[in-house]
C-alpha cells in the first residue's frame, strides 16, 4: 500500500481505545480500503494492486481490476484451520514444501487468493515476499454461497490452464468434496463424495477422509495425525 494511502488510513482509522474493540477497527480499516480503492472501471497493474493491498485485504486482481471478496464464515474457518493444521505438520515432518493460507496471493493469469496453497520444495523459487509467482502444486478452495461460481468456474479454468497440479473443492453447504488432478493439461476428477478416502498425488502418503470435514465437533488434529502415522 502506498505511503499516501497509509497516511489516510491512519488518519481516519479508529484510535486505540478500550471502547473500540479490535474487530471494529479492522472493519473500519477494510471499509476505508474500499473507499480509497481505484474506481472499478480503472485498470491497474498487479504491482499497483500489491502496493494498494495489505495483509488484511480480502481482494483479488482479476483482468486488471480489484475484486473484493467476503469474510469467511465460522464453518469455513473451522474447515480451513483443520486442513491447514494437518497439512502443515505433515509437510514439515516429511520435508515436502510449505503451506500458505489466505490472505496470500497466487499470480498467474490473474492474482487470486486461494484458501490454501501448497508449494513443493522444487518450486520454492516461485515464492516471493507477498505472493506466489506462478502456480501452486496444490490449491484448496472452500466454497461459500458467494464464491461457488468463481471456485467452480473462473478459478477452475484458470488453475487448470495455469498448471496447478491438484485442486480440492470443499463445499460445506452440500457436505461434498471434490478432488481433481491435472493430467494431460486437463483436470480429472479422482474422488468426490460426502465420505470416503482421497489419496493425494502431490503429498505422497497423505490421505483424507471426506467425512472428517463435516463432523461436529471436528476430529482432533492429533487423532488424525496418528491415523496418518505421522505421530505415534
Amino acid at each position: 500500500m502506498s505511503s499516501e494511502v497509509t497516511d489516510q488510513l491512519n488518519e481516519l482509522a479508529l484510535p486505540e481505545h478500550p471502547n473500540h474493540p479490535s474487530d471494529e477497527r479492522i472493519l473500519r480499516r477494510r471499509l476505508l480500503q474500499v473507499l480509497l480503492a481505484p474506481p472499478a472501471s480503472e485498470a491497474i497493474t498487479y504491482e499497483e494492486f500489491l502496493e494498494w493491498a495489505d495483509e488484511d485485504t480480502l481482494a483479488e486482481w482479476v483482468n486488471g481490476k480489484i475484486v473484493m471478496t467476503s469474510p469467511a464464515s465460522n464453518e469455513h474457518q473451522d474447515i480451513l484451520s483443520f486442513i491447514a493444521a494437518i497439512l502443515r505438520i505433515f509437510t514439515e515432518i516429511h520435508s515436502l514444501g510449505v503451506i500458505r493460507t489466505a490472505p496470500f496471493q497466487m499470480k498467474m493469469e490473474n492474482g487470486r487468493e486461494p484458501d490454501l496453497l501448497f508449494i513443493a520444495n522444487n518450486n520454492l523459487s516461485r515464492l516471493k515476499s507477498t505472493y506466489l509467482d506462478g502456480p501452486a502444486d496444490l490449491v484448496v478452495e472452500i466454497i461459500s454461497p458467494e464464491s461457488v461460481g468463481r471456485d467452480r468456474g473462473e478459478k477452475f479454468t484458470e488453475y487448470e490452464a495455469g498448471g496447478v497440479l491438484e485442486y480440492w473443492l470443499i463445499d460445506p453447504q452440500r457436505r461434498w468434496a471434490e478432488f481433481y488432478q491435472l493430467r494431460g493439461g486437463r483436470y480429472h476428477l479422482i474422488f468426490a463424495g460426502q465420505e470416503g478416502e482421497y489419496h493425494s498425488q502431490m503429498l505422497p502418503g497423505f490421505w483424507l477422509r471426506a467425512e472428517w470435514l463435516w463432523e461436529q465437533p471436528m476430529p482432533k488434529v492429533l487423532d488424525v495425525l496418528r491415523a496418518l502415522k505421522v505421530i505415534a
